[in-house]
């Protein structure tokens, strides 16, 4: 998988709607979405979960399924994210789901679960939160940007930061060091998707193009 993506889109009860703020996704190239609906019944999450397949179906923007390594395998989406200590566990999931290409990925909170990830062979790992969110009012206490950055720095499988993100906070998270970047509330807030996501993008393309133009340390722009 592609280390820089930017954008990791998480659809947790979107006010525009699941399928729009998908649709959104797909039409602005974004490179995941991840599905974590917790709270609706089975037959809910089925339903949903099937609806973003087919939007996402033979599309660039990869489905990743939060926590539900069953219902992941029933739709066929691309992947399955853990938490600390969600069942069946990283390694478990992999002999369950053996299918090529599918992608496997895992929270984590500290250096020493980042570490841990990348030895249970994680494709990549979330890190965080950057900040407090009420997403996750009784989550792990926050790193802040440069914890976050000194993380990702460190992993040799792709990083995404998480946490509190939005367009005005980015810029900071980026200069920390992350690279790619999830977002809940800044999407699924929003009335209009696709303006917040392509909002997001913007920024990350921005700090992007002005990373690329940076003299190098023999003085010539890389």
């Amino acid at each position: 998988m592609n280390p820089h993506f930017g954008l990791y889109l998480i659809l947790t009860r979107p006010v525009a709607g699941y399928e729009e703020c998908a649709l959104a996704a797909v039409r602005a190239g974004v490179a995941f979405v991840q599905l974590r609906c917790k709270s609706e019944p089975p037959e809910e999450r089925r339903r949903i979960a099937r609806a973003l397949r087919a939007v996402t179906q033979g599309t660039s923007t990869r489905l990743i399924v939060n926590d539900e390594l069953g219902l992941a395998m029933e739709i066929d989406a691309d992947g399955v994210h853990l938490g600390q200590g969600d069942p069946p566990g990283l390694p478990a999931a992999r002999a369950a789901w053996p299918s090529p290409g599918k992608i496997f990925g895992l929270s984590t909170h500290n250096r020493v679960q980042a570490e841990a990830a990348v030895q249970a062979a994680a494709d990549y790992i979330g890190v965080g939160p950057v900040w407090a969110t009420p997403t996750k009012p009784d989550g792990d206490p926050p790193l802040g940007p440069a914890e976050a950055g000194r993380i990702v720095r460190a992993s040799p499988v792709p990083a995404v930061v998480i946490g509190g993100i939005h367009a005005l906070n980015l810029p900071e998270v980026l200069e920390a060091g992350a690279v790619n970047f999830a977002v809940v509330r800044a999407v699924n807030d929003a009335p209009d998707p696709l303006e917040a996501i392509e909002e997001l993008i913007s920024v990350w393309r921005a700090y992007v193009r002005r990373e690329a133009t940076k003299p190098s340390p023999t003085g010539v722009s890389t």
